[in-house]
């Protein structure tokens, strides 16, 4: 790729930025230096002048389209008006108005109780297998890199409080293209995910009847996951505020089981009564495990970025959004850490991976007996009904600003005026969602969520970069990250980093589904034009 052609890439007119990263992402001979590409092209476009922001409506300007052809979709639509109001309890648009029902403490529940899911139950024997005890190194590096990119999601969303989340603040801070990837990328990432944790639950409440004895004629996996899927999407459309306080109860009992059980735990591992553990080596594979098995269990912090995802609905956001966004990540990051701790001190590392998926309800029988492996059980039904909760909300309000933004139909914003809450996203992130929880093949799929939020969140470090370089007119954020532009600068590279670590076929779907939400673009609504004035 010669300088000349990256320089097409940023000036974005006849070929448009996209063309040329997808052309240069499919000649590379491996998935990782087609990512490795993009990263370049991505870095190279913040050195670019500000009027030379890469976007598709660049073609109109010379006349190429005719003037009442600009920013419309494909079906005469355009992006929506932005609201007529912002409150800190309600966001108006035209007669309409959007409930704000979400306080500081529904936004810690939101981003805990995705975080703390099926990955608290199911990565430490896995963990431990790859890493040993320094598996508890490997989640606190995922800690650091998503606290990294919480800073700036955090300072994008006090400037920018709107549903949608990380596709609002990449379209509207880097053009419409980059926003269509992210934006269709992270609704069917959310999709995938929330099927995921279906289905676990689904496995958990099997796990359940088994412990107790109780048989069953039929495997309850995909029944239990479907009748969950499709409760929680009727409780989101009669309103956010039902499943906020959902979220709240379940998210309060699961910490305290957790919190209980890892104080036994960690006063057991201490010495302080039971058996004393049985030292052993923190880094016997070396150091490099420590950091793949990082890239492993990164997918235990995408809630965080969920907070920003329903901004539009987070009471007095300037204040709450930074503080639920940072606040779940170190909470989570705790109790991961010392939930391997725990883990690896009761078995040590090979044994326990030993113990793969079910790792940690063995671990609880190992302390209290069976009433411990039951609570342990209870405690990961709790963790994967929260979080398919949390990310069907998520999903819908993504599908909501890119219906309201000109690229998905306009029907898909309509507001429910009883409920207040946009129930045609709500079912079009709750029907496929219930079609792949029935296949009950959902593993791949969540890696593949996994590669298009670290892309995300790649782009929103680099959101902030070009912002803050701009520095245009409307953009005030209330909170403003520390160490600008340095902190963002690594939290993007460590984001694409990771993605190196990942499988090759699942870099290779996630590459896929960019290029598809591109195509998607450039037919639906190639020509819109989203404009961050607000």
């Amino acid at each position: 790729m010669t300088f000349r052609s990256i320089q097409r890439v940023i000036k974005g007119r006849r070929y448009g930025l996209f063309q040329s990263l997808n052309r240069t992402s499919i000649r590379s001979p491996s998935p990782a230096k087609g990512v490795f590409s993009a990263c370049v092209v991505t870095l190279i476009y913040l050195f670019s002048d500000s009027s030379d922001m890469a976007d598709d409506v660049g073609d109109s300007a010379d006349g190429s389209l005719p003037r009442d052809e600009i920013n419309v979709n494909i079906e005469g639509e355009t992006p929506a008006t932005e609201p007529d109001l912002i409150g800190d309890e309600t966001t108006v648009h035209d007669d309409t108005e959007l409930e704000r029902t979400i306080g500081l403490v529904g936004g810690l529940s939101i981003g805990i109780g995705t975080m703390i899911g099926a990955g608290i139950f199911v990565f430490p024997g896995l963990a431990a297998g790859n890493a040993g005890p320094a598996a508890a190194l490997s989640f606190a590096i995922g800690a650091v890199i998503a606290l990294l990119v919480a800073l700036p999601a955090s300072e994008l969303a006090t400037a920018m409080p709107r549903s949608g989340g990380g596709y609002f603040f990449v379209s509207r801070s880097m053009g419409t293209a980059y926003g269509s990837i992210v934006g269709l990328g992270l609704w069917l990432g959310l999709v995938f995910a929330s099927a995921f944790y279906l289905v676990g639950l689904g496995h958990y409440a099997a796990a359940v009847f088994a412990e107790i004895g109780f048989a069953l004629p039929i495997s309850p996996v995909i029944p239990l996951g479907l009748l969950f899927g499709a409760a929680l999407t009727a409780l989101s459309i009669g309103g956010t505020e039902n499943t906020a306080k959902i979220q709240n109860v379940v998210v309060g009992v699961l910490l305290v089981i957790l919190t209980l059980f890892l104080s036994y735990g960690s006063l057991d591992a201490l010495g302080i009564f039971g058996r004393e553990a049985v030292p052993e080596a923190f880094f016997p594979r070396g150091v490099f495990p420590v950091f793949s098995t990082a890239a492993l269990v990164f997918t235990s912090y995408l809630g965080f970025a969920q907070v920003a995802t329903v901004a539009g609905d987070i009471q007095n956001p300037s204040r709450n959004l930074p503080r639920a966004m940072v606040g779940s990540v170190v909470v989570v990051a705790i109790f991961y850490v010392v939930t391997i701790f725990v883990a690896t001190s009761a078995f040590g590392a090979e044994r326990l991976s030993e113990f793969g998926e079910t790792a940690m309800v063995e671990v609880a029988r190992e302390f209290v007996g069976r009433p411990g492996a039951v609570a342990i059980l209870l405690a990961g039904l709790l963790a994967t009904f929260s979080s398919a909760n949390a990310s069907i909300l998520s999903a819908s309000r993504t599908v909501y600003a890119l219906s309201r933004d000109a690229l998905l139909p306009k029907k898909a914003s309509e507001i429910n005026l009883r409920y207040g809450t946009p129930h045609i996203a709500l079912l079009a992130a709750g029907g496929p969602i219930l079609l792949l929880v029935a296949t009950g093949q959902v593993e791949v799929l969540a890696e593949v969520a996994s590669f298009l939020h670290l892309i995300m969140y790649g782009l929103i470090c680099v959101a902030v970069i070009v912002l803050r370089r701009r520095d245009p007119s409307w953009y005030d954020p209330s909170y403003r990250m520390p160490g600008s532009p340095a902190l963002p600068a690594i939290g993007a590279v460590a984001s694409f980093g990771l993605i190196a670590f990942m499988q090759p076929a699942s870099i290779v779907i996630g590459i896929v589904v960019m290029i598809v939400s591109y195509l998607w673009y450039r037919y639906y609504a190639g020509s819109v034009e989203l404009k961050g004035a607000f």
